[in-house]
């Protein structure tokens, strides 16, 4: 078939090298224009689907909007039999909707209809999910609304991290589109409406959310953990020896243990929640590569009895 490939971030990446692969022909790509330099001088960074495309010799277009007629004429020119949608990052408006005789296919991740929306693997994660999933689904204007065709579960396991999940989810979400777009070229593609129960939204992760606030219990401060790894990170504030200095924890599990909440129990990182406690085995200080805890105690004290700052501080986030 002929398709245009909407994305943007890494999890889109495995779902058009998927689709290529399958011998589909890809007329363009649409992804979120680069991104300005974070210093003075740096070039733009293309998202990662930009740079999949390029590497593949594909025609890029990175519009501001889809809104208007242009976006639609523009689109119209390309012939598409079908789009392809995966974490695109922009509305798609009827006119663009209705371009494709055979319709837009979206890859989201998680079991819809819960949620729907921009974050979902990370908040099926920060909620204590047991399991999430991957869904290949008609689009419609309605954000995450569209009737589902095909679906693959799986288990969030307990230690399992927000970027785990998402390694996960895009090799299955690969195959899952591949299989879609075999069943749309039959014309034997079924789908079924989503059920009216059930909805929840996964709302963009403010960065407020990532500081941790230990008078949480643990089971949640665990959870806040895995659902920021690894990005944006959820971290902590302490003294170090040169004033109050951020620090990320990538990784931890429950532990045994009471006290005040933020107070270090021991001399391996346990550190009392608002019920039970948490026991940190991997984190990140401010500028520097993460470390194990045993290797970051090498270099920096946290000793048994310090009180760690509460969740609201001046400090900047």
């Amino acid at each position: 078939m002929r398709i245009v490939f909407m994305g943007t971030p890494e999890f889109s990446v495995p779902v058009l090298t998927e689709i290529i692969g399958q011998g589909h022909e890809v007329a363009a790509v649409y992804t979120r224009a680069p991104k300005p330099g974070g210093r003075r001088g740096l070039e733009p960074t293309p998202s990662p689907v930009h740079a999949a495309a390029l590497r593949f010799g594909l025609p890029v277009l990175t519009p501001a909007t889809l809104r208007g007629a242009d976006a639609a004429a523009t689109l119209a020119a390309l012939r598409p039999e079908a789009i392809v949608v995966v974490a695109y990052g922009l509305i798609l408006p009827k006119a663009i909707l209705d371009i494709p005789p055979l319709g837009c296919l979206n890859l989201h991740a998680s079991l819809l209809p819960r949620w729907r929306g921009a974050a979902p693997i990370q908040r099926a994660v920060m909620a204590g999910d047991a399991e999430t999933g991957v869904m290949v689904m008609a689009m419609e204007e309605g954000l995450d609304t569209g009737s589902v065709a095909l679906a693959e579960r799986i288990e969030i396991g307990p230690e399992a991290t927000a970027g785990d999940i998402h390694d996960r989810l895009s090799r299955i979400g690969a195959d899952l589109m591949a299989r879609a777009l075999a069943a749309l070229a039959r014309g034997s593609l079924c789908f079924t409406p989503q059920a009216d129960d059930g909805v929840i939204y996964a709302q963009k992760i403010d960065k407020a959310e990532a500081r941790i606030d230990w008078s949480k219990t643990a089971p949640e401060v665990h959870n806040l953990i895995r659902a920021l790894t690894p990005f944006p990170g959820a971290f902590f504030e302490a003294d170090l020896g040169k004033g109050l200095e951020r620090i990320k924890i990538l990784r931890a599990h429950l532990a045994e243990g009471a006290g005040a909440p933020g107070l270090v129990l021991d001399d391996a990182l346990t550190i009392a929640c608002g019920d039970g406690a948490i026991q940190i085995t991997e984190l990140q200080r401010s500028g520097k590569a993460p470390v194990t805890a045993a290797d970051f105690l090498h270099g920096a004290r946290l000793a048994p009895g310090t009180r760690l700052a509460p969740k609201h501080s001046d400090a900047p986030l």
